[in-house]
Formats: C-alpha cells, structure tokens, sequence
C-alpha cells in the first residue's frame, strides 16, 4: 500500500483524477488506471461510497511504476485490492510542500508542450505543483464542462506567479454555483491535462494547466508565507 495526502480528486474524461504527496519520499503521485488516459472510475476510488476529499491520508494499493503517457512522471499503476481513508491533515501542514520555483509548472503560459516535457529528465517532467494562493478570482464561462457551467480562475502566488486556468474541482465547483467567492489565502493544485490541441492550434501538443484542487487556509493562520 502507498500512502498519500489527498490533493486532488478532479474531473477527468467524467471520472477522475486522482494525486496527492507521499509523506516518507516527499514527492507526488498521480494513481492510473488501465483505462486510455489512467482516469480513475468511481467504483474504484470511492472508500465507503465516499469520494477521496482533500487532506484525507489515503492507502492504496499501487504498483512501484506505472506508464508515462510520454510526458508524465508520477504515474503509478493501480493494483487489485481496496482504497482506504486512514487519516486527515490540516491545511497548515501542507506549507511545507510549497516549494518556490519560478514559474507555475515549468513556464508563464497557460500550457506546457508534450515536445518540451520529453525535451527534461524524466524526474524534471512535473505535471502536478502546490501553490500558495494569495488572490484568486473566478469567472463561469458560456461552455459546458463535465455536464455543468465551466469556471475559470486566475490566481497570483506570493511571488507574483499569475495563471489562468480552467477549475477541474468539483467540490471547489459546486461551491462556486451556490455563489461562494474565495477571499482566504488558499493552497492550490495546479495539475497538467492530457494533450488536447483547439481546432485553430498549431505548433506542438499542448497540456493544459488546470486549477486541480483547493484548499483554503484557516483564518488567524500565522505564518508570514500565506499572508496578503
């Protein structure tokens, strides 16, 4: 069994993706099935009909490698057996996977090209980081997503990292359609979809940068890193 803290549970192809941070290795890991594109169905992520929620401490049964789709690095294969939900941490403590890098995801765009992610080290080919959030505003766009309105956000880190990107969240979702608006500094999973072109794109395949997960900080959180 692998253990992670839970930091995403979003959309993906009307299941989900999964991902998180193993504790003892630091390091995060994207569970895949054998599905075409690894999304993860209900039947298999659901611990007593319930989804997998942020900073739960899941165990699950994975296998020390998994495939890469050609781009990604933190893929390990799902195993027969069952998922189980052994704990929860505060959002508190996940500051310290926070790390400063210079740009959200490898560059300042809105995505990042399957020729650039192959161009890396496999152990330099991230496709999943947390941020700390200190403005995050929202938008609900005229298309359809996942059989509901499709939202967009533009977030700003501390260090002035900016990224607009579609929220794949759907709890952070359904709190957006009963009008809930962020104000709190917040912990972000920024996560990379599959390849996926436009119909008008040209050049190389792009990934897009997804809002994969949110977690808000607590009020009277004193740590001088998450303050506006």
């Amino acid at each position: 069994m692998t253990r992670i803290i839970c930091l995403a549970n979003s959309w993906k192809r009307g299941d989900r993706c999964i991902a998180g941070i193993n504790e003892v290795k630091g390091k995060w890991v994207r569970p895949v099935s054998d599905l075409p594109d690894g999304q993860i169905p209900k039947e298999m992520r659901q611990i007593n009909r319930l989804e997998p929620a942020l900073l739960d401490v899941l165990e699950i049964p994975l296998a020390k490698t998994g495939p890469d789709f050609g781009f990604e690095c933190e893929n390990l294969s799902v195993l027969p057996g069952e998922w189980r939900q052994v704990g929860k941490v505060p959002p508190a403590y996940l500051l310290k996977y926070c790390k400063s890098q210079e740009y959200i995801l490898h560059n300042d765009l809105r995505y990042v090209t399957v020729e650039y992610m192959q161009s890396l080290p496999m152990c330099d080919r991230l496709t999943l980081q947390l941020v700390k959030v200190v403005r995050f505003t929202v938008k609900k766009l005229i298309q359809r997503f996942e059989g509901g309105n499709k939202w967009e956000g533009s977030i700003v880190t501390k260090y002035n990292q900016k990224l607009t990107a579609t929220i794949t969240d759907p709890v952070f979702i359904r709190k957006l359609e009963l009008g809930y608006r962020p104000q709190k500094p917040c912990l972000v999973t920024v996560s990379l979809s599959m390849p996926w072109r436009p119909d008008d794109w040209e050049g190389d395949d792009p990934c897009w940068k997804l809002i994969a997960g949110v977690i808000e900080l607590p009020e009277g959180l004193v740590h001088d890193e998450v303050l506006f």
